[in-house]
């Protein structure tokens, strides 16, 4: 690469490049000197064009800013749905021991070599450069090539390589540089619940039919309704014939993710946090290794299995697991075949050990057959039985989480760097509205204002207080060692959360959002006749939907779960397993199993944001100068 070429590229579209660094190094000095980065450093993508279309995207001004110009950048349809397959992942979510990485095949977790780019800055104009890149071991190796070029190559892990470039300009002295080249590659590794995973944000979204798709209500729940269908399904998409998932194409037409049976997802605020630790630390190399899993809970997920979210059947083996290993059992298997432990830990867990899911229900489902169905199955939960199990009960969960995890982490689980949740239901700092708002998606759903209010009372004023004593061994929580029992707590993006709630609305939100969601609850057809071929009652397209443009709401509502990833969550106990398709149970399960209440990609980068400072800080990293 012309270094004049990538000068032009920094300035005027990339805001990046290797040049940068080398003219931070140089302000003040025009003699040569050697800049170096690491290529591809964020170890996790396959392709270094994946890499570079991040490094294109971010500036000096956070992940948010970042994940704003991928949503322009891809119409608001998302920059990750072209990712799937190109990570070092399986088809299930696990990272392979070995990825082939831009034509190479590597060993992921313990990597002996890495990819660098060199230039030289201030060489004369014209001048041939001659390299020298000794790493003590094997033999020095030369090149030759004008001295505006970019060099790469492959150096040892762990061995400092001994870099020296002699200039021979068309007229003038020879002049020479050196520099040391050591790359320092990262172990960061995320888990926790459905915050970790990036629940509500598929990396490939559902593609949704224009015509309607029926859903039956629950017994005397006031009849069958249309909403729209998943494009491509060839079925009955009335209710007037059962149709068995097993036996339809319905499967093949669903939302992709990294790992269906976790929801796990490359929007993710620990993915997103890792990856701008490489962006900006043109030295270092970031293995990242994934493990959260939505629906964990600290004994269910992290400690030990649970269930999946999604049912994906192995082709190989035929089989179809329906539970998901425990978080610490990978990441002791992580650990063996990495032969280190992790330099960091990015977790967030503890909402489904206090039943924020039936917290949930109870708030948005009415006075319905539904709710009494709900109830009776063990969906709902109140305020009462969430804070009993916080007073009671977590802590002692915490306490064997802390356990667990600390001979993983050396022994200090200040490496441990606990994310806070951000408040869901807030708008400048008071509980949103009760009303169909976002919620119309299902008849039997609206906010309940007095339930809205006391559980983001409850939220607010001891959840999330009591979860960061139990993180940092404060407010009467006792630890058997203060001094390398505390984890590192960040929470910082909980004041901007406060005006992003899921009631947020803004003019300069996405027109089908302020077009086709009504305010006021309104926005299907309630006639089956017209609702069988328009159930939207604007007259846009669902296919209109932008999941990942820009908007007021870093929450999502059930109305944008359903259009973002509309989840069939096959993994539910066989008691709420529907007959088909058209089943009820699905209909209303499906409206809030693919994210509601959870954060959009730019809430989660918002948390990204607030947690990247604590990374570098627990590295031992300097802020970047630019």
């Amino acid at each position: 690469m012309r270094i004049g070429a990538v000068a032009a590229c920094s300035l005027l579209l990339l805001g990046y490049c290797l040049e940068r660094e080398a003219l931070a190094q140089v302000a003040g000095d025009q003699t040569p000197q050697i800049a170096w980065e690491v290529k591809s450093r964020f170890r996790l993508f396959r392709n270094e064009r994946d890499f570079e279309r991040q490094l294109a995207a971010h500036r000096s001004d956070g992940v948010l800013a970042a994940e704003e110009r991928l949503a322009r950048a891809s119409d608001g349809r998302g920059w990750a749905r072209e990712l799937i397959g190109q990570l070092c992942l399986d088809p299930g979510g696990r990272i392979t021991e070995a990825c082939v990485r831009d034509g190479k095949r590597e060993n992921y977790l313990v990597p002996a070599e890495h990819r660098i780019g060199a230039v030289v800055a201030n060489a004369p104009a014209n001048a041939a450069c001659t390299w020298t890149f000794d790493d003590g071991d094997s033999p020095p190796r030369n090149i030759t090539l004008a001295c505006d070029e970019e060099v790469r190559l492959w150096v040892r892990y762990g061995r400092p390589t001994t870099a020296a470039v002699e200039l021979i300009p068309y007229e003038g002295a020879i002049q020479e540089a050196r520099t040391e080249i050591l790359v320092r590659d990262t172990l960061v590794v995320g888990m926790g619940d459905s915050i970790a995973s990036g629940e509500g944000n598929p990396d490939r979204p559902i593609a949704l039919s224009d015509d309607g798709f029926c859903f039956r209500r629950f017994l005397g729940g006031g009849g069958d309704y249309f909403r729209p269908g998943r494009a491509g399904f060839r079925g009955d998409k009335t209710c007037d014939t059962a149709t068995p998932k097993a036996e339809s194409d319905w499967g093949k037409h669903g939302a992709g993710w990294l790992s269906p049976a976790c929801h796990l997802s490359l929007y993710s605020y620990q993915t997103r946090t890792a990856l701008a630790l490489a962006v900006e630390h043109p030295h270092l190399a970031v293995t990242y290794v994934p493990l959260g899993c939505t629906g964990a809970t600290i004994a269910d997920g992290v400690l030990g299995p649970q269930r999946a979210r999604e049912v994906v059947c192995n082709v190989k083996s035929g089989s179809c697991p329906a539970t998901v290993p425990g978080q610490i059992a990978e990441l002791r298997k992580v650990i063996a075949s990495a032969r280190r432990s992790p330099d960091a830990v990015l977790l967030t867990v503890g909402g489904n050990d206090i039943l924020f899911s039936g917290l949930v229900a109870q708030v948005i489902i009415g006075a319905s057959t539904e709710r009494k169905l709900f109830d009776h199955a063990g969906l709902m939960a109140s305020v009462a039985d969430a804070q009993n199990i916080l007073d009671k009960a977590l802590p002692t969960e915490f306490a064997r989480l802390r356990a667990a995890l600390k001979p993983l982490i050396g022994g200090d689980l200040s490496r441990v760097i606990f994310v806070s949740y951000g408040h869901p239901g807030l708008l400048a700092g008071a509980p949103c509205p009760g009303g169909r708002d976002g919620f119309d998606i299902h008849p039997a759903f609206a906010v309940d204002p007095a339930r809205m209010k006391e559980v983001a009372r409850f939220v607010s004023e001891q959840f999330l207080p009591r979860l960061k004593a139990l993180a940092l061994c404060e407010g009467g929580i006792l630890c058997n060692e203060p001094a390398r029992d505390p984890m590192t707590f960040v929470d910082g993006h909980q004041r901007a959360f406060a005006d992003h709630g899921f009631c947020a609305r803004s003019q300069d939100d996405p027109a089908f959002d302020r077009e086709c969601f009504s305010p006021a609850g309104t926005s299907f057809q309630e006639s089956l006749v017209e609702g069988a071929t328009d159930p939207l009652a604007c007259n846009g397209s669902a296919r209109e939907f932008r999941p990942y443009a820009a908007r007021s709401r870093w929450i999502r509502t059930a109305n944008d779960s359903y259009f973002t990833a509309m989840t069939y969550p096959e993994g539910l106990p066989s008691t709420l397993q529907p007959s088909d398709i058209h089943d009820a149970t699905w209909g209303a399960l499906s409206a809030v199993y693919g994210g509601a209440l959870h954060p959009t990609a730019e809430g989660q980068a918002a948390m990204a944001d607030a947690a990247l400072p604590t990374l570098r800080e627990v590295l031992g990293l300097p802020a970047p100068t630019q």
